[in-house]
């Protein structure tokens, strides 16, 4: 099955150029219907609002963390479901062992180009 590229998908991060950098990337793959969130909070409430058939999350944000808004996300039974990809500047093991049991999909580590959010992706969603 063909991924839709019309699915909504979520980006979170509090750095608007971060925002505009994986709207870009997204684009260049194929996906216009993206939402953008600025912190955890308000993520949360958009995707309570909204299916969306993928989260891409910032780690380290105010006040609520991605690692909080993942754990959330899992928490919340309409939700558990949806595909997260974290987006972090820190490849601590520590945090991806934390990403991992908070039921994280997949883990991307800055800087990244649009073929490494494609492959990410393709694990996550399916090949497109």
């Amino acid at each position: 099955m063909a991924v839709d590229k019309n699915m909504p998908v979520l980006i979170v991060d509090d750095y608007k150029t971060m925002l505009r950098i994986v709207r870009n990337l997204l684009r260049q793959l194929g996906f216009t219907n993206v939402e953008e969130a600025t912190d955890g909070a308000a993520a949360l409430a958009k995707a309570r609002q909204q299916n969306f058939g993928l989260i891409i999350s910032d780690w380290n944000m105010e006040p609520m963390t991605g690692l909080q808004l993942l754990k959330e996300v899992r928490a919340d039974e309409a939700l558990k479901t949806t595909p997260f990809i974290m987006i972090t500047a820190e490849s601590k093991t520590e945090n991806v062992v934390a990403a991992k049991q908070a039921g994280v999909n997949n883990y991307i580590v800055k800087p990244f180009n649009a073929e490494t959010l494609k492959s990410k992706m393709s694990a996550v969603i399916g090949a497109f």
